[in-house]
């Protein structure tokens, strides 16, 4: 199972630095400038952070001819930063996710030597009892970055499924992710794999990034197929039982 890193911030694609440079213009300079310029990780920062590319990513009709991670980051930090969690790493870890999750294989919980892969949390919760270290590790993270995709980007389908059906509520997510990211961060993987602050903080902060990616998620961007994403939500039985 792939651990997802925060890798945004250094996967720039040729029509993102064509975009940067259409929109932020003379200030930049040349292509070539510009690329000297996001080699070096302070300069990169400052130059996401310019307002500018998030209101010509929410202003421009048609395609926009830039990186699903671009993209993603750029919302999410803005957002973040809105709510106060200043952290770049955890926008960027967060944009991660989405970028991922975005196509629907990514987002299931593959565990290698299974058969199928785990589309529930009930699923995933039964997987834990008999999971050597890593693999447990891997399934508690995927718990985490799974609880804060749906109910950060499918907060209202959440709420109707609740009052409909007697499935699980909002809450039930975040209690999930807030443990299993809190968890995870404790392993000693995530110190091998630099994770285990943005982790903390994803488990600390649950409520506010998922609102964060609320506030942006119906009026910013679509993910995926509203409804296969619809069809695997809870991952649990109506009434709130795993």
């Amino acid at each position: 199972m792939k651990v997802i890193q925060p890798n945004c911030r250094v996967q720039f694609q040729a029509q993102d630095i064509d975009f940067i440079i259409q929109v932020l213009g003379p200030r930049i300079g040349s292509a070539e400038c510009l690329v000297k310029l996001l080699a070096d990780e302070e300069c990169r920062d400052l130059i996401l952070d310019d307002e500018a590319l998030l209101h010509a990513l929410l202003e421009r009709g048609g395609c926009l001819k830039v990186s699903t991670r671009f993209y993603f980051y750029v919302l999410v930090r803005q957002a973040f930063r809105r709510a106060n969690v200043r952290e770049r790493a955890v926008a960027d870890y967060v944009a991660e996710v989405l970028s991922e999750f975005a196509r629907a294989e990514r987002a299931r919980c593959v565990i290698p030597g299974t058969a199928n892969p785990l589309d529930y949390f009930f699923e995933m919760l039964a997987a834990l009892r008999d999971a050597d270290d890593r693999t447990a590790f891997s399934i508690r993270v995927h718990i985490g970055n799974y609880s804060l995709f749906l109910s950060g980007v499918f907060p209202e389908r959440i709420r109707f499924r609740a009052e409909a059906r007697g499935f699980p509520g909002l809450s039930y997510y975040e209690g999930l992710g807030r443990t299993h990211y809190r968890m995870a961060s404790d392993h000693r993987l995530a110190q091998r794999y630099e994770l285990a602050s943005i982790l903390n903080t994803l488990a600390e902060r649950f409520e506010t990034t998922r609102l964060a990616l609320n506030d942006i998620s119906e009026r910013l961007f679509v993910i995926g197929d509203a409804n296969l994403s619809l069809d695997s939500l809870a991952g649990s039985k109506p009434g709130g039982t795993a």
